[in-house]
């Protein structure tokens, strides 16, 4: 016979097991796990898509909890928020039917985002006070979250620049130039001068995420510009080009303050050495990535007084790279976007070259209109313009360009007659490097 004791020690073990097996089943029962991958091959047959999951997105063997109830019947979009936010994902539409799985990424968001952002900005000012309140405090953050004072006060002083011979062309003469900015590391580039007397205005060119400052479209804009009556100088990317014998990884926040920099020391030097420039006609003028620092180039210095950020400006896009993006000046003002900081430089005159293939596609019906009611507020509508190329994709082309042609014919009354590619001589990489005696 079981003894009393015996009887008790089996009844609580029962219990506990009935307890646990319960606990454990209704865990289960509850949290409605599937595998992640039959859910999403579910989704593509139940909205007629397809999925392309990026390489570092892992859905082997990963459980998705709830899972049919994360999919929404009347909306694809909204179940993959569902979906995809459950593992820090994000989803991106591509061509036709197929969409991407990526990791989430702090600086890309959602065209829909970019709208819900522009109305909570445009409702914090409505007349050129108000604006010129928040101009005020966008600038002063920028700067101290971009901490571009502390660094311009680190780099070497009174340094003499290297200067090239000078080599001519038909209708211009191009020069290298290099700077030390901090001890061992410089800032090259290439000066392209026009042939044409008198002062000229300058047109200062931070480089964007293509192969190199010495490829043919960059060399023929800058020395077409030059044809046409400016100054036009250009610069490597931090850690790309000769740069890249002198730093490490170009993906880091250093580089945002850096190249920052080499906009700003190129400028002065420009304007306090050069006596054939024009300090009234001073501009910024880059793509992609190189758009990200003319607008900031404008936004630091007010001597610029026009801008021409290309295949760049979005209110959902803050650039890809820790050059654009490392040092958090998107939150100056409690959150800002580019479209805002592009319009900074309101009431003088301001180019968006946007196309189809990328970020830029949504500018005629969001960010265009944005800045031109700030432009409104000075009763400047008509200095800020909008070229869309909606069958293009994200590069500098010829149509491109030609949009920077004619914005500097008119707001610099450059020589359109000059606006000749052909006449362009594409110079080797060698003879574009400057040479560092130590």
């Amino acid at each position: 016979m079981m003894t009393k004791l015996y009887k008790k020690f089996l009844i609580v073990a029962v219990l506990f097991s009935l307890f646990t097996t319960t606990a454990t089943a209704q865990t289960y029962e509850t949290q409605y796990r599937r595998p992640v991958s039959e859910v999403m091959n579910d989704v593509a047959k139940r909205f007629n898509v397809k999925f392309k999951f990026d390489a570092n997105v892992d859905t082997a063997g990963v459980m998705l909890t709830y899972a049919d109830f994360r999919i929404r019947p009347y909306s694809l979009e909204q179940t993959l928020d569902n979906i995809c936010k459950h593992f820090d994902w994000n989803w991106w539409k591509q061509s036709g039917n197929l969409y991407k799985i990526k990791l989430y990424e702090y600086p890309r968001r959602h065209e829909d985002e970019g709208r819900q952002m522009l109305d909570y900005l445009a409702a914090k000012y409505h007349n050129v006070q108000e604006w010129e309140a928040r101009r005020v405090l966008l600038k002063k953050e920028v700067r101290e979250r971009l901490q571009i004072d502390a660094f311009l006060d680190s780099c070497v002083k009174d340094v003499k620049p290297i200067l090239s011979k000078v080599r001519k062309h038909n209708g211009y003469t191009t020069q290298n130039i290099c700077i030390e900015l901090t001890p061992g590391q410089h800032v090259f580039g290439t000066i392209y001068t026009s042939l044409k007397k008198g002062r000229k205005p300058l047109i200062v060119c931070p480089d964007g995420h293509w192969p190199s400052r010495y490829r043919d479209d960059e060399q023929q804009r800058l020395a077409t510009l030059a044809r046409m009556g400016a100054v036009c100088v250009d610069f490597d990317l931090y850690g790309y080009s000769q740069s890249a014998a002198e730093v490490g990884d170009h993906h880091s926040a250093r580089a945002h303050i850096f190249q920052a920099a080499c906009g700003l020391k190129l400028l002065d030097y420009m304007l306090t050495n050069r006596k054939d420039i024009d300090p009234t006609r001073v501009a910024a003028n880059g793509g992609s990535g190189g758009g990200t620092h003319t607008v900031l180039l404008a936004l630091l210095d007010d001597r610029i007084t026009a801008s021409a950020p290309v295949v760049h400006v979005a209110s959902h896009f803050d650039g890809g790279c820790p050059c654009e993006s490392g040092m958090p000046v998107q939150l100056a003002g409690d959150g800002t976007c580019e479209a805002e900081l592009a319009a900074i430089i309101a009431p003088r005159p301001l180019l968006l070259v946007s196309d189809g293939g990328d970020w830029t596609s949504s500018n005629p019906e969001l960010e265009y209109p944005f800045i031109q009611r700030i432009f409104g507020f000075y009763d400047a509508k008509d200095q800020v313009r909008n070229i869309h190329l909606p069958d293009e994709r994200h590069d500098f082309g010829p149509n491109k360009r030609q949009a920077v042609y004619d914005f500097f014919a008119d707001v610099f009354a450059l020589d359109r007659s000059m606006a000749d590619e052909s006449k362009v001589t594409i110079e080797p990489e060698e003879v574009m490097q400057s040479v560092i005696k130590n």
